[in-house]
């Protein structure tokens, strides 16, 4: 018996079904590493797959890991994906857009603290 690898699904009709026909993702494909928030919990009747990932995003989580756990190859979560951001039930961060500096006091507030403090 051979053991399938994570992501590789031998069924191609599963996976044209799961991404009704679709086989890109959407204009804003997700990175590996972008991180998916669920902004509501599944609800019934949701198809199998978007239930899993909103179920799986309740804590952000990477694209890559949220692959890994469905068993799905990353250009199907990606479809599945995109049709939970354009439903607006999840969000995405991609961590190279997150702000990288912190909103921090200019220079001459920081001397006028240090200069504060060594006053004391």
């Amino acid at each position: 018996m051979t053991r399938q690898l994570p992501g590789r699904d031998e069924d191609p009709d599963r996976l044209y079904t799961v991404t009704r026909g679709r086989s890109r993702p959407p204009e804003h494909a997700f990175d590996l590493v972008t991180l998916i928030v669920a902004e509501q919990e599944p609800v019934p009747g949701m198809q199998s797959e978007h239930a899993r990932i909103l179920t799986l995003c309740a804590d952000p989580i990477a694209v890559v890991e949220i692959a890994a756990e469905l068993g799905l190859p990353v250009s199907v979560v990606r479809i599945l994906l995109g049709d939970l951001l354009e439903t607006g039930r999840i969000t995405a961060r991609h961590p190279r857009f997150a702000p990288t500096k912190a909103r921090l006091p200019d220079l001459d507030t920081l001397k006028q603290v240090l200069h504060g403090l060594q006053q004391l």
